[in-house]
């Protein structure tokens, strides 16, 4: 944890020093912030166990596209961004929605929606048993949504080159791509995701081969061929709901359910940082899991930030003012 707090000391003093980010932007003049945010939801979570999985994978789909800047909140008609092919499933605005009307009625225009994003996967990580870290804010709301802009998503059956082709875009490395694709540490997915990797494998067809024998039997009876595509299973076998490095291993042997993680064993260089947190007896040679994935997270976070001019801080997150 020491170590964990001093990274994000330097990532803080680094976004000071460019004039962005910096933790605590809000002390001043909204000092609740922070309290506001992981109340709402902590009781969010209370109600729904998911909200958690939820509000992290909101955050990473926030930043990938127009950066952090709560573009994919906006709901304007059909063509706002969070209606896009790659947002499907993506949700927690309505955790988002309150936060921001308890913030409005505390600290009228002051608090940004892309912030309340950052701050909501921070608590909801904490809450699945995560490290808890230091959030850097002071972004502005972006004033563009758009579907069309969300075509370039990761997605589940990208190769590992799309996939680290597609994290290289956004200046985060392959570091950073299995670090941030194991926050599938909690969370389920649909059996609409697995069709392919089960049935209908490229090339040849048939059984993604990755997949370890043993396993497989499992997710054919809860994804059946031509059955309910609806039905959600666990990303991480056995460790579903609290947020730890278990994916990983899973994924260096066989166990991986989304196609996309499977494939960082595929490639010798994702392969190395997954086999990093792995396989030594003295844990001085062994990566920290929770600071890399705090380095990470944290880095995604300022992914095209917007501030002061660049930006607003809207009145409410679904509308541009």
């Amino acid at each position: 944890m020491v170590l964990v707090f001093l990274l994000l000391v330097s990532i803080s003093f680094i976004g000071i020093s460019q004039g962005q980010l910096q933790v605590g932007f809000y002390s001043n003049t909204c000092p609740d912030t922070e309290s506001i945010v992981s109340g709402v939801v902590r009781n969010a979570a209370q109600s729904n166990t998911n909200i958690p999985p939820v509000l992290l994978r909101l955050h990473f789909h926030d930043c990938f596209v127009e950066g952090c800047d709560g573009s994919i909140l906006i709901e304007n008609g059909p063509n706002a961004e969070r209606h896009a092919f790659s947002h499907q499933g993506v949700g927690g605005f309505e955790v988002i929605d309150q936060a921001k009307a308890q913030l409005e009625a505390t600290c009228p225009g002051v608090v940004s929606c892309a912030d309340i994003v950052a701050l909501a996967a921070r608590d909801a990580i904490a809450l699945a048993n995560g490290p808890s870290y230091e959030v850097p804010t002071g972004r502005r709301d972006g004033r563009v949504s758009d579907v069309s802009l969300a075509d370039n998503m990761p997605d589940v059956s990208n190769s590992i080159q799309q996939l680290k082709a597609k994290f290289l875009q956004k200046g985060l490395s392959e570091k950073d791509l299995v670090v941030l694709s194991a926050a599938h540490t909690i969370g389920t997915t649909a059996c609409f995701f697995m069709t392919k990797r089960l049935y209908n494998f490229s090339p040849g067809g048939g059984t993604d081969p990755a997949i370890n024998a043993n396993f497989l039997p499992q997710l054919q009876s809860v994804c059946p061929q031509n059955g309910d595509v609806n039905v959600r299973l666990p990303i991480d076998q056995g460790s579903e709901q609290t947020f730890d490095k278990q994916i990983l291993d899973n994924i260096r042997n066989g166990f991986a359910v989304l196609e996309s993680d499977a494939r960082l064993y595929d490639d010798e260089t994702t392969r190395s940082v997954v086999d990093s947190y792995f396989g030594s007896l003295d844990p001085i040679f062994v990566s920290s899991f929770e600071a890399d994935f705090v380095e990470s997270i944290v880095k995604m976070g300022q992914l095209g930030v917007k501030t002061e001019s660049e930006g607003e801080i809207r009145r409410v997150c679904t509308a541009f003012n």
